[in-house]
């Protein structure tokens, strides 16, 4: 009976987008090209798709199939297909329940963003001190925080069919048009073409592993992985609906927006910091203090910057959006199917709870500084702890419940129900060998280098 109740999407096109928009987020827009900057540019962007289209497609699928198999979100789907395993469910649920809070506050200074390029204060942002005294402020960024969080409901609200795949037709294809629009633009500011060498063209010598240990994380980070919104969109998947073609357009909307924000910004910040790929090594800062500066730069301070940044923003909010949805749906769908609550009960507890949970990280920069868990600012510790640990110790688990416990042949038989599956024995080798190899030394190097241990 359950199976019957849980919302679906139209087709193809409408779980592609829905889930695209999952996996492109503010890991496509800012982390990517900061990225590719300090890992060696052209070389980071190869060995990137390397990893895309054979460690990621392998993740996506077995998550995806997982959930369509099952027809049930994270907690429940482990549980169906192995009661031993129950626990998997509950440590990928919880990977949503600590990114979706903070998500938010970084989503609220992203609307804060835009509402200050549309209101001509352009000048404003690119001032020295700007954004940290912005985040520093005890009130304002708990309001963006609080509307931000609200939109993200109202979408979840209105379910799978009316909500969140009914948004996703409409930002994703608005959100490519207007990274294609700036990234043309980038690309053609003087001194922008060494950035357009150094971000396309591949320099073996500056291969490293470290390079590859970064696309690696990034890869989890940008694809959605491990945490549970694969699972969830997966159940929500029509048994027709091509699984293995759906998640190479996935695979292709993700990275594609990734490559289309390195044009964007790689090239930019190249023409105004006279070369130096440094300037984009800056995390957050890199959208918040560099890119305002560029873009009030543009003609020298002229209305075409404000219009350039007001597009770059609203670009950034509905990546962040996307993906915020995902997060919150993930969340309302194991709370409604494991607490049987309807919709809207969970969609308001969840919004509530979640607006609570990220008063800390929004404080954190300003009267709760004090408090630096692991040496961390409040947000910045939880998303150490949920992208560089519980991330991939799920994948981790994943890989061999899959491989060894369930069996491969349980993916496989669900993804040949609607596919011909022609990347099946490259699906075997990596979920069997080389993906658990790769999320071990992910898992140790991150947690190593966000303890200070190493530098990578």
């Amino acid at each position: 009976m359950e199976a019957k109740k849980r919302g679906s999407f139209t087709g193809s096109i409408g779980f592609v987008l829905a889930a695209a928009g999952s996996a492109v987020g503010l890991g496509n827009i800012w982390r990517f090209p900061y990225l590719a900057a300090k890992y060696g540019g052209g070389i980071f962007l190869l060995v990137y798709l390397i990893l895309a289209v054979t460690l990621g497609f392998t993740l996506m699928t077995t998550e995806i199939a997982i959930g369509r198999k099952t027809g049930k979100s994270a907690i429940e789907a482990y549980r169906a297909l192995d009661k031993r395993f129950s626990f998997l469910g509950y440590l990928a649920a919880l990977v949503p329940v600590i990114i979706f809070p903070y998500y938010c506050v970084i989503g609220g200074w992203v609307m804060k963003y835009l509402t200050v390029f549309i209101t001509g204060g352009a000048q404003a942002s690119a001032q020295t001190g700007f954004f940290e005294d912005f985040i520093a402020m005890p009130v304002e960024p708990l309001g963006w925080l609080a509307l931000y969080v609200g939109v993200t409901a109202l979408v979840v609200l209105f379910g799978v069919e009316k909500g969140v795949e009914k948004v996703s037709r409409i930002m994703m294809p608005v959100l490519v048009i207007l990274s294609i629009v700036i990234a043309v633009y980038s690309i053609t500011l003087p001194g922008a073409l060494e950035g357009v060498r150094y971000y396309l063209i591949p320099d073996f010598s500056r291969f490293s592993v470290t390079t590859v240990l970064a696309a690696m994380g990034q890869m989890f980070y940008s694809m959605s992985l491990a945490m549970g919104i694969m699972i969830t969109y997966g159940s929500y998947m029509k048994k027709d609906t091509d699984l293995e073609k759906s998640v190479g357009k996935i695979e292709i909307f993700d990275t594609g927006i990734a490559f289309i924000a390195g044009l964007m910004v790689v090239p930019a910040v190249f023409a105004l910091s006279g070369g130096d790929p440094k300037a984009l090594n800056q995390g957050a800062g890199l959208m918040f203090v560099t890119l305002p500066k560029v873009f009030y730069n543009m003609g020298q301070g002229s209305f075409l910057g404000t219009i350039v940044g007001a597009a770059f923003f609203l670009l950034v909010l509905f990546a962040a959006l996307t993906s915020s949805i995902s997060l919150m749906e993930t969340i309302v769908s194991f709370t409604g199917d494991r607490l049987h609550w309807s919709r809207k009960k969970a969609c308001l507890i969840v919004a509530l709870v979640s607006f609570g949970i990220g008063i800390p990280s929004s404080l954190g920069y300003g009267p709760l500084r004090f408090l630096q868990p692991l040496g961390f600012s409040i947000l910045d510790f939880f998303d150490f702890l949920s992208n560089s640990v519980l991330m991939p110790v799920v994948a981790l688990i994943t890989c061999i419940f899959i491989a060894y416990f369930v069996g491969v042949k349980t993916v496989a038989d669900e993804v040949r129900l609607s596919s011909k599956f022609r990347r099946e024995k490259l699906f075997t080798v990596v979920i069997k060998y080389l993906a658990p190899i790769c999320i071990i030394l992910i898992l140790l190097s991150s947690v190593l280098d966000g303890l200070g241990m190493i530098q990578i």
